[in-house]
C-alpha cells in the first residue's frame, strides 16, 4: 500500500492544497450564516468499497463530484476521475488490509461529528462577522490513506478524519514521528481547518525574497485570527504548546529575539533557515533538545499581540488583508 506521508508546513505546502480551483453548483455553495454540516464522505466511500455499491458510486460521482475528484486525482493521485476503471483502481486501493482497518476504526471513533460541527458553526460565523465577503465552504469528511489532513479548494474544505486518531493510535507509529503524532488528534480538527481554510484566502506568496520574518509575521496573523474565532484563552493554544513548552517561550523570549537578530535570521531568505524556525520538529535546532518546535511562530505570535494591543481599532479583516510585515513589526512596539 502506498502511504504518502506529507510534513505539515503552513507557508509552502499549504499553497500546494489550493492550487486546485473547484466550481461548485448553488446546493454545494455555503449560506452566509448557516450552521456547518459536514458531509460524512467517508462513510459513501466506505459504503463504496465493502459493499461495491453501485449506487454509492454513482453519488461520489455525480453529487460529491468535487470530493471524488480532488480524492482521486490530487490526493491519492491514482489517475483522472473519468479514467477507464477508475472506480476498480479505487476500490482496490481501499481495499488493502491496513487501510480496511483504518476506515473501520475511523467509523467507530467517529460515529458523528456533533462536537465538531459546533466548534466550525460557532467559529465561521464569527469569522464572517468580522469578514462578510468569505463564502463558508462545503464541509465533508474524508479518509485520504494518512496524506493531507485539510484540503481546501473554492468553497470546499476537507476533513480527512484518519488524520485526528489520536495521537497514540497505534498505526501512526508505523508511518509518523511521535512529535508528527502529536497534532493527530480530533481537538486539531477545527484550528487546522480555520488554518487552512484562512491561507487559502490569504495566502503567503511563494517569492523567494521574503526572509523569515515575513514567514513569522504571516503565520502568527492567521494564528491570531483563529484563536480569536475559537475563542482560545491563550495564543499558545494555537501552537498545541503544553505548558511547559509555553513557560519554556515566555522564559527564554528575550534570548530567543536576541540570537534572531545578532545572527542576521530576521532578514534570511534561507528556505531552511525558515522551516527551523517554524516547521513541526521534535525541537528548534538553534536552541537545543529542550526547546519546543516553533519558536519562530510562537514569536511572531507575540508581535502581532503586541501589535494589535497597540493598534486597538484594527479589525481582524484588516489584519488579515496586511501584508507589510517589517511595517508591522516597526509599529508593533514589540519588547520581549
Amino acid at each position: 500500500m502506498r502511504m504518502r506521508i506529507i510534513t505539515y508546513l503552513l507557508f509552502f505546502c499549504s499553497l500546494l492544497f489550493v492550487s486546485c480551483q473547484f466550481g461548485l453548483n448553488n446546493k454545494e455553495r455555503g449560506a452566509s450564516n448557516r450552521n456547518i454540516t459536514v458531509f460524512r464522505y467517508d462513510k459513501l466511500l466506505n459504503e463504496y468499497v465493502e459493499f461495491n455499491s453501485f449506487s454509492a458510486w454513482q453519488k461520489m460521482n455525480s453529487e460529491h463530484f468535487q470530493a471524488t475528484k480532488y480524492l482521486i486525482e490530487d490526493v491519492l493521485r491514482l489517475g483522472q476521475v473519468n479514467d477507464d476503471n477508475i472506480n476498480g483502481k479505487l476500490k482496490t486501493f481501499y481495499s488493502d488490509s491496513t487501510l480496511h482497518i483504518l476506515m473501520k476504526d475511523v467509523e467507530v471513533k467517529y460515529k458523528d461529528l456533533d462536537g465538531v460541527e459546533k466548534v466550525l458553526s460557532s467559529g465561521f460565523k464569527r469569522l464572517k462577522k468580522e469578514v462578510p465577503t468569505i463564502k463558508i465552504p462545503y464541509v465533508y469528511s474524508q479518509i485520504s490513506a494518512l496524506n493531507e489532513s485539510v484540503v481546501v479548494g473554492d468553497s470546499i474544505l476537507g476533513i480527512s478524519l484518519d488524520k485526528y486518531m489520536g495521537e497514540d493510535y497505534p498505526l501512526y507509529k508505523r508511518y509518523f514521528y511521535d512529535y508528527q503524532c502529536k497534532s493527530m488528534k480530533p481537538q486539531r480538527i477545527a484550528p487546522d481547518c480555520f488554518t487552512f481554510f484562512l491561507v487559502s484566502e490569504y495566502p503567503f506568496p511563494s517569492d523567494s525574497n521574503h526572509a523569515l520574518i515575513d514567514a513569522m509575521l504571516h503565520n502568527a496573523k492567521i494564528g491570531y485570527v483563529v484563536s480569536k474565532i475559537l475563542n482560545y484563552s491563550s495564543l499558545d493554544q494555537d501552537l498545541d504548546y503544553s505548558s511547559q513548552e509555553a513557560e519554556w517561550c515566555k522564559q527564554n523570549m528575550k534570548n530567543v529575539w536576541e540570537y534572531m537578530i545578532q545572527n542576521n535570521n530576521l532578514y534570511s531568505t534561507d528556505p531552511m533557515l525558515i522551516r527551523k524556525y517554524t516547521k513541526p520538529a521534535p525541537y528548534t535546532a538553534f536552541f537545543g533538545e529542550g526547546s519546543p518546535a516553533m519558536v519562530g511562530s510562537w514569536i511572531g505570535l507575540q508581535i502581532i499581540d503586541s501589535y494589535m494591543k497597540n493598534h486597538k481599532n484594527t479589525s481582524l479583516r484588516q489584519l488579515l488583508e496586511m501584508t507589510d510585515y517589517r511595517k508591522i513589526l516597526a509599529e508593533s512596539n514589540f519588547k520581549p
